[in-house]
């Protein structure tokens, strides 16, 4: 990460095994291989409502839901335009915008049901799985650590990727704790929004290595 010109190839592996796993949880929880774990964690969220923290937890989902994921994304790849970063911003911007598009087709061709809509806490129309808060959170969040991560200090990087975690990991409880997504659909969405954060980070770390002006003879020891 400190130098991500020369290490893009470990970055598409890393992309590659994670767009895999995305895949494999995608099919597992499509073919009803997680249907124990979805309905537990679905009894235990269900267990520990209350009035007031299920207002909470619909506070918590609106604002980390897909638009302002999308939000984060274009004003964060503006300020990196703004300074003169373009290829970060680009890259932010088209690998949140093109996540958007692949979790919303896997989810209209796969057309899996949400959870019952008497154990729902709120309403949700479309399809289940995977969970677009969840991938839509990691994806962006993800992508800002690779953006920054060279420039920031220890701590710098440490609080970055403690809040990449946490935020994420929020959101997509929140879904299963409303009722709106299984466990496997968030725990899908998670992983695809990772995968495709380090797909977008290969492609720019590889044209940066193609676009990189030859080193000069003259200079070099």
């Amino acid at each position: 990460m400190d130098h991500p010109v020369r290490r893009w190839r470990r970055t598409a592996v890393v992309a590659v095994l994670l767009l895999v796993a995305a895949g494999v949880l995608i099919g597992v929880a499509y073919t009803g291989g997680l249907t124990g774990e979805d309905t537990s964690a679905l009894t235990g969220a269900t267990e520990v409502r209350t009035g007031a923290l299920n207002s909470a937890v619909v506070v918590l989902t609106e604002i980390g839901n897909t638009a302002a994921s999308a939000v984060l994304a274009v004003v964060v790849g503006g300020v990196l335009w703004w300074r003169g970063r373009r290829a970060d911003a680009v890259y932010l911007i088209a690998t949140m915008a093109t996540a958007s598009l692949v979790f919303t087709i896997i989810k209209r061709i796969l057309d899996r049901p949400r959870p019952p809509a008497d154990l729902r806490v709120i309403e949700a129309s479309n399809e289940s799985l995977p969970s677009g808060h969840a991938t839509m959170s990691a994806v962006v969040l993800a992508s800002i650590v690779i953006v920054f991560w060279p420039q920031l200090a220890a701590l710098g990087r440490t609080v970055l990727t403690a809040v990449a975690v946490l935020w994420p990991a929020a959101i997509g409880a929140t879904r299963i704790y409303l009722g709106v997504h299984w466990f496997s659909d968030v725990l899908a969405g998670w992983t695809l929004g990772l995968g495709w954060a380090f797909l977008g980070a290969a492609v720019l770390f590889r044209w940066r290595a193609r676009t990189r002006p030859a080193p000069d003879p003259v200079a070099a020891p």
